[in-house]
């Protein structure tokens, strides 16, 4: 719709002398509307340094170097149509330097239907240079808060919250527009959140300090419920004649984790150096013991004494296997490592091991690859193996199978810094995977401790896995245990590679460098329940190039595959928590997106236990694997898309 034209108000010349010379302090400048000065007050003089007979018939636009907010031609326009126009324009001194000012241009027509221009202007440099102080220093704060790993939540006395950082979106698990204007306890569990504002209530009475000021370990709750251990920091300030408190907040989740895994290590070492200790000083004993007996039995017709001395000599036969076990947890059992290839060596037990375990379980050995020269005490390898097998067996009273491979990893760095006690190296894996009943997370935990067992009492030592654990641990190994109710249980033997051929130069994995690594562009999202091993996912994967999504479930990956279309690639645990398992949630996806390529991973070391078949063009990666065989297996399912 076109502007009403606006008959400009006619002014008589000697008004406007009139005018000027009442407003002459004033910064006022007429100007006929073709730009020439007509009248350039004494505040005009002092604000731009012209003179009023270097600026009066001059073009002011020309004189002052006018800048405009939009095209010239639409501010003349807006002036016919509307009689005024305002806004902010920059000017130019004498001097060279700009001048940030806000102009009112008002339209009068002159007797002689002359129209001109009436046109006040105020300096608005320092106003313009402290708002871009204020810009700058938001925008620098912007960036130390989007930049620190502390997440920020500001609040009120009440305990309303004001500010919710980007870094605490991520942590609590909602935005802050869900937060912001309601209490902070709602990022709390009880009993704190019926708590917390008395706290507030209390220093404000009395000014005792509990938490203002220190930092103190307390609990918080995600958006989903699930609790977590955080670093409180919380400072006052007042603003507005308002009291206003920021918390400055950090997950401890992963630093409790390595702290609880060194704990356990720490533990498990002190109870082996005692173990092995008492061990040895039995050792003594029961020698003197059983060769005392010996000596008597020779001495002793047939009967019922030298019944009773067999009984006794048994027993101390039984304390002397007793105390070979206890000495292998501790670490102290005389080893006789020689180089041997542990493909050959867990073959030759497979006889052994089917006649242990039974017709009623399937027994398989896979043997990928070649090179699994160790140095190894074969006698003990053997029952270390038997060991594992015997607890499968009782961990499947139905039946089942029981699944050997063997294979040659390196463990990596990032493998390294999840599991405190590991180092990283060239390792031959024997891993052993059952379909039994699985075992909890308290269980598993306190598996390798000496004289544990879940077993009946008369049923078991509980010595079992603590023998395979100092024997793994004495042969410079590594042992975990992998397991889910219900689900079976993996034990992983870890043992260093013995080659000259590699003692001479690098480690496969790390002569190939980074450039050689399949590389891509496209979006992958990542589904990891495990905190530590998603964050090593994700470092790994990004620095292939691609762009990284992740879930730590499989309700949020699905949210993040509706609202994303550019995912080329599920990347996903199989067993989790939150009612949607890794096969489920693959599923799901491939119903709406048929065309997105599915990894799974898996801490099972058979692929009948993996997933396999379960979505069609799916393939595996089992745990752990590195960096370089990730990094092929995404490409290589990417580029059959």
């Amino acid at each position: 719709m076109p502007h009403r034209l606006v008959s400009p108000r006619t002014a008589l010349p000697q008004e406007l002398d009139a005018m000027v010379h009442v407003l002459d302090g004033a910064d006022i400048v007429v100007h006929r509307f073709d730009g020439t000065i007509t009248h350039w007050s004494i505040g005009c003089e002092n604000m731009y340094g012209w003179a009023r007979e270097e600026a009066v018939g001059e073009k002011i636009h020309d004189l002052l170097a006018t800048k405009f907010p939009e095209p010239a031609e639409n501010i003349r326009d807006q002036l016919k149509s509307r009689g005024f126009w305002q806004g902010e324009i920059t000017h130019r001194h004498k001097s060279r330097h700009d001048i940030h000012v806000a102009s009112r241009c008002v339209l009068v027509n002159l007797p002689d239907g002359e129209l001109s221009v009436i046109q006040t202007n105020s300096d608005v440099t320092a106003l313009r240079r402290a708002q871009e102080a204020v810009k700058s220093r938001e925008a620098h704060l912007s960036s130390i808060l989007g930049t620190v790993p502390d997440a920020m939540v500001v609040i009120d006395h009440k305990g309303t919250v004001l500010s919710f950082s980007k870094a605490a979106e991520k942590l609590f698990g909602m935005p802050a527009d869900q937060i912001c204007g309601r209490n902070i306890s709602n990022l709390m569990p009880n009993p704190y959140r019926d708590a917390h504002d008395g706290y507030i209530d209390h220093y404000i009475q009395t000014g005792e300090k509990r938490i203002i000021g220190y930092g103190r370990v307390v609990t918080g709750q995600r958006a989903d419920g699930s609790q977590f251990p955080m670093e409180l920091h919380v400072g006052e300030a007042t603003a507005n004649g308002e009291r206003i408190f920021t918390g400055f907040v950090r997950d401890l989740t992963s630093r409790f984790k390595i702290e609880e895994d060194l704990r356990q290590a720490q533990k498990m070492e002190a109870i082996g150096q005692l173990t092995g200790g008492i061990a040895h000083d039995f050792n003594n004993l029961l020698t003197v013991i059983s060769g005392n007996l010996e000596m008597i039995e020779d001495k002793l017709p047939s009967g019922s004494l030298r019944d009773i001395l067999k009984e006794a000599q048994a027993a101390a036969q039984d304390g002397a296997i007793l105390t070979g076990q206890l000495l292998a947890f501790g670490r102290r059992q005389p080893l006789n490592p020689k180089h041997a290839d542990l493909g050959q060596l867990v073959s030759g037990f497979s006889d052994l091991l089917r006649r242990t375990l039974g017709e009623d379980i399937k027994l398989s050995t896979v043997i990928d690859g070649s090179g699994f020269n160790v140095l190894v005490d074969s006698s003990q390898l053997q029952n270390a193996v038997l060991n594992v097998a015997l607890n499968a067996r009782d961990a499947m009273p139905r039946g089942g199978s029981l699944t050997t491979m063997i294979s040659r990893v390196h463990l990596d760095a990032d493998y390294a810094t999840m599991y405190p006690e590991v180092r990283s190296g060239n390792f031959v894996l024997v891993s052993m995977t059952d379909t039994g009943m699985g075992m909890t997370e308290e269980v598993r935990k306190r598996a390798i401790e000496p004289f544990f067992t879940t077993k009946e009492v008369g049923s078991g030592t509980g010595l079992g896995l603590s023998m395979v654990y100092g024997f793994v641990k004495q042969s410079g190994g590594h042992l975990q245990l992998y397991s889910e109710v219900g689900r079976g249980t993996t034990v992983r033997i870890y043992l260093p590679v013995i080659s000259e051929a590699e003692a001479r130069g690098p480690a496969p994995d790390q002569d190939s460098g980074e450039s050689q690594m399949p590389r891509g562009e496209e979006t992958v999202l990542v589904v990891e329940d495990d905190a530590r091993v998603r964050r090593v996912a994700i470092a790994r994967i990004a620095s292939m190039g691609y762009t990284v999504r992740e879930a730590e479930n499989g309700h949020r990956a699905l949210e993040i595959l509706r609202e994303d279309a550019d995912i080329a690639l599920l990347f996903t645990d199989i067993v989790m928590p939150g009612g949607i398992t890794g096969d489920e949630l693959a599923r799901e996806v491939r119903v709406l997106r048929p065309d997105i390529a599915v990894l799974f991973t898996s801490g099972y070391s058979a692929p009948g236990l993996a997933g396999k078949g379960i979505v069609p063009g799916a393939q595996w990666l089992r745990k752990p694997h590195t960096a370089k065989e990730l990094a092929s297996k995404i490409r290589e399912l990417l580029d059959a898309k």
